[in-house]
């Protein structure tokens, strides 16, 4: 989007790490529009009248093929590179129960395909190449050791053409013989890679302050491992905090075995299957190592920009290579998760430290993104369910979640804390026991991935709920209804969710939908229009938090002495359409949309912020620590829900600054001209009643001013024309005062910049800062999104054959940024729902992806004629006023159908099937079984 020509000086920036200079030209910058000489984003196509985008801004870009993901870049692509490009593969076990002995490489000799450069281990340990902590140990599998995983790396062979790497690549493919194995040892047993326990009391009365709770107090740690299996202390009501909350633990133990009368109690076991996260582009990298410059060039497509950069400098300062600098371009993706701490990027950074000073590509073909990508998170979940008949209110809930991690412990921390405190959805439980175990295993390695945890916990819960009114004759909306977690009530961890709980608002929509209302008559229809086949209608509402707890971002706005607006952002582009959505957001504060847009920044010299400290971070350390004005608890953050409200409140309110201070001013001073000798003060005028309509700010019935107006005016007073920003969330914004000009005010932002029209950017020493307490931590979740989903399937009673025919979402997720874009989040969530529902699965060992020889050829992903794709229809409830934030939806938006999808099955057959897929050869037995 930038409109001139820059030197290499304009657009490569610095930061320093570890003591190593760090240059970065991130995607869409000026920088990256300077190395590649093309523009990836386009101008917003911008309606004024109906105040709404046309089209994204890198749509173009992605339909026409353009150079937009790091996979189709090469080293002649890149300026200053070498021309010439080389291409590196990966060797890899496909038995984890015994010994490596080496590899047998003697089939690519008779046709001279033998590689230039092979990397082992041994050369590894040799200069000192080790992985950062965060992915654990044996970069490449050392001679002797028992693998970890199934498809762990033992090799890296680099080739100096193409035909030779291709041809190799093909000789060697589901070859079994190639890797050499020594005795049986069994499969490496480990303790689990985490746990979380979380157990709450609450009172009587749900509003009343609980009796016990993690919020409170804190989430119990076990004392040790017996084999393998966590163990906790015994409880004792006037013990420590873990004792305590084991004593509740166990009482709510006690009240399940023995349970009264009142009470249906419902004991199920679910299941939440390992899945592909298919991400369009897989795993790759491509990086240029100069010996001569001592410096490391890297183009990648990876999610998280910051801790990739950490984590690149970490391995190559630790080894014996000469390193000063680093040349980073991290290019935009469609991850999801797939590319956050995927190991196939570190391994690219090996590559090309050994690649000779040539460049060195890296990238994974499908096979090998099967075998080596990062998958979901299969959850075995135990649950209790107590219901009181009389009431119909859930009375108690205990969990066992156990998450199959893979080899390496990745992001299982955080998916096991996140499924157990996001299980209940829209449903208020007043009594709970949540244990969750992350097990280490040899499975492929399990990840982040869209819906984190909660996408396999909460519609699993929903659908217990569902069974629960089957049960109990109740109306399945009714039954719902009467268990909402409403406003100020608490969630799991004894928390208030922040804002209000709308699950029931949506719910009671979707159930007025013709799908939902006119069900029997539809089913009676459908069946007589179809014989042989069975009609099913269920519903589900389930409501998922957005956001980590750690939540940070910086953006900064610059207007041009012509009026265009300039944004940078931290976030980078993962395919929610962060990039423009937070151009768009600049629309509320100037009018238009940002007239140049950059993301992915990773330096940010103009507002430079430190998290010096937080490691142990405790109440007493933060109030210390935040004393100094520069100091902040986390820099960014990339998710794929952050976006619309974490993100975007950034951008907002700097945006908020540079209108209060630069564009309004101005505004005012041209208002005012020639009354009172054009002393503005003395122009009556409420900044609150500012509008931007078509014609330019208006306010009061004064005239409408372009922004090319205001623009030349804020110059001509040298007034504010530029704002850096840094905010922090832990459950809640961290607010900030700063003195800017005569005035005091107060943001949700705890750092900034200013940049006045006759000189560069000074930092703004806050006055004060109110940071989050260090215990909201243990709030687990408190920003919500609801969304209520109808489904109707068709059963084949041939064949068992599930088909889903419509469904209908309703959803609620504040103001909508891009309309177009919910949408689109809620129509493709919907297939990644169905899918997950219906048809995808992996095996998690021997016969899975790990033994190199799956592809979309056995792994069947939803195609339009499965997923409804021209019935479906969906409805966005309005915000509760002008003023509601936008919320994060994304991954709201493939959970509910999950439980949906199940529910209608369980309405054709009779039959709940609590664990996924759905399988036509499943649901054939249940049909014989009950003479359907």
């Amino acid at each position: 989007m930038g409109q001139r020509g820059f030197s290499r000086r304009d657009f490569l920036r610095t930061m320093v790490i570890g003591g190593v200079t760090v240059y970065i030209a991130a995607p869409f910058s000026k920088a990256f529009a300077a190395l590649f000489q093309n523009n990836i984003l386009r101008p917003p196509n911008w309606d004024p009248q109906t105040q709404t985008i046309k089209n994204r801004i890198d749509a173009y870009a992605k339909a026409l093929g353009e150079k937009v993901f790091a996979f189709d870049f090469r080293a002649k692509d890149m300026p200053h590179w070498p021309q010439k490009q080389t291409y590196a593969m990966i060797l890899r076990v496909t038995q984890a129960d015994k010994r490596y002995e080496g590899f047998d490489l003697s089939i690519l000799e008779p046709d001279g395909l033998m590689p230039d450069k092979i990397i082992t281990d041994e050369d590894l340990v040799r200069d000192n190449v080790t992985l950062p902590p965060f992915y654990g140990e044996d970069f490449l599998l050392p001679v002797g050791k028992t693998p970890a995983y199934l498809g762990q790396e033992v090799a890296i062979l680099i080739y100096e053409d193409f035909d030779r790497y291709h041809f190799a690549k093909e000789t060697l493919k589901f070859r079994d013989d190639i890797i050499r194995y020594g005795e049986t040892t069994g499969f490496l047993e480990r303790d689990p890679w985490s746990t979380y326990r979380g157990i709450r009391v609450g009172a009587e009365n749900p509003w009343d302050p609980d009796i016990y709770s993690a919020m409170e107090y804190t989430t119990v740690e076990p004392l040790g491992y017996k084999k393998y299996v966590p163990y906790y202390p015994t409880g004792k009501k006037g013990g420590n905090m873990d004792q305590r909350g084991m004593y509740y633990a166990e009482e709510i133990a006690d009240q399940f075995k023995n349970p009264s009368e009142d009470w249906l109690v419902m004991d199920r076991e679910l299941y939440s299957q390992s899945i592909d996260l298919c991400a369009m582009e897989p795993d790759n990298s491509n990086v240029w190592y100069d010996a001569d410059t001592e410096s490391l060039h890297v183009v990648m497509g990876i999610q998280t920009p910051p801790q990739v950069a950490e984590s690149i400098v970490y391995i190559a300062s630790h080894s014996n290579f000469k390193f000063k600098k680093l040349f980073f371009h991290p290019c935009t993706t469609v991850g999801y998760g797939s590319k956050a701490r995927a190991m196939l990027p570190m391994l690219g950074i090996v590559a090309g430290l050994y690649g000779g000073g040539l460049p060195v590509r890296l990238a994974n073909d499908r096979y090998e993104q099967f075998q080596s990508g990062i998958k979901r998170h299969p959850f075995d979940m135990k649950c209790q369910l107590a219901i009181n008949k009389k009431t119909k209110k859930v009375e108690s809930f205990i969990a066992h979640y156990a998450l199959n991690g893979g080899g390496r412990c990745n992001y299982t921390p955080g998916v096991t804390a996140v499924g157990c405190t996001g299980f209940q959805g829209i449903y208020y439980v007043p009594k709970s026991d949540i244990i969750g175990v992350g097990d280490a295993t040899r499975s492929v390695i399990a990840g982040s991935n869209r819906g984190y945890g909660a996408f396999q916990t909460a519609p699993a819960f929903d659908t217990l709920m569902d069974e629960a009114a089957h049960l109990l004759g109740e109306d399945p909306v009714a039954f719902r209804l009467n268990n909402l977690m409403k406003s100020g009530m608490k969630n799991a961890q004894g928390a208030i969710p922040a804002g209000m709980m709308r699950g029931g608002e949506v719910l009671e929509n979707c159930a007025e939908h013709p799908l939902w209302k006119d069900r029997k008559a539809r089913k009676a229809q459908f069946e007589k229009e179809n014989p042989g086949k069975i009609l099913g209608t269920g519903i589900g509402c389930v409501q998922l938090d957005f956001g980590s707890g750690d939540e940070g971002a910086y953006a900064k706005i610059e207007i041009s002495p012509e009026g265009e607006v300039s944004l940078w952002h931290s976030g980078l582009e993962v395919g929610t359409g962060m990039a423009t959505s937070q151009t768009v957001l600049c629309a509320k504060w100037f009018g238009v949309p940002a007239h140049h847009s950059y993301f992915g920044m990773l330096d940010w010299p103009d507002i430079e912020m430190t998290t010096k400290g937080i490691e142990g971070i405790t109440q007493e350390k933060q109030d210390k620590l935040a004393e100094n004005p520069r100091w902040t608890p986390h820099h960014s953050s990339t998710g794929a829900s952050n976006s619309a409200y974490y993100y975007s409140h950034i951008t907002s309110d700097v945006g908020r600054v540079l209108f209060d201070f630069g564009i309004w001013p101005a505004a005012v001073a041209i208002w005012s001209e020639g009354i009172d000798g054009g002393q503005y003060r003395s122009l009556t005028v409420r900044q609150e009643d500012a509008r931007w309509t078509e014609a330019g700010l208006t306010a009061d019935g004064l005239e409408p001013l372009s922004l090319a107006r205001i623009a030349k005016k804020i110059y001509e007073m040298k007034g504010l024309t530029g704002v850096a920003g840094h905010g922090y969330n832990r459950w809640e914004w961290a607010t900030a005062k700063f003195k800017i000009g005569d005035s005091v005010a107060e943001f949700a932002l705890d750092g900034i910049s200013l940049k006045w029209a006759d000189g560069g950017y000074i930092f703004n020493d806050r006055l004060s800062v109110n940071y989050p307490t260090v215990q909201r931590w243990n709030a687990g979740v408190t920003d919500y999104t609801a969304l209520a989903v109808a489904a109707e399937v068709s059963v084949d009673r041939a064949t068992g054959e599930v088909k889903v025919e419509n469904h209908h979402s309703v959803l609620e997720c504040g103001n909508m940024i891009v309309p177009d874009l919910v949408s689109g989040q809620l129509q493709g969530g919907a297939a990644m729902g169905i899918g997950h529902a219906l048809y995808e699965y992996l095996p998690p060992y021997e016969d899975g992806p790990g033994n190199g020889t799956w592809n979309f050829n056995r792994y069947h992903i939803p195609l339009a004629s499965e997923v409804a794709v021209w019935e479906q229809t969906q409805v966005v409830i309005p915000p509760l006023s002008d003023t509601d934030p936008p919320k994060g939806m994304a991954e709201l938006a493939m959970t509910t159908i999950v439980a949906s999808v199940t529910n209608a099955v369980a309405d054709a057959t009779g039959h709940y099937f609590y664990h996924h897929p759905i399988r036509p050869n499943e649901v054939l037995e249940v049909l014989n079984e009950n003479n359907l």
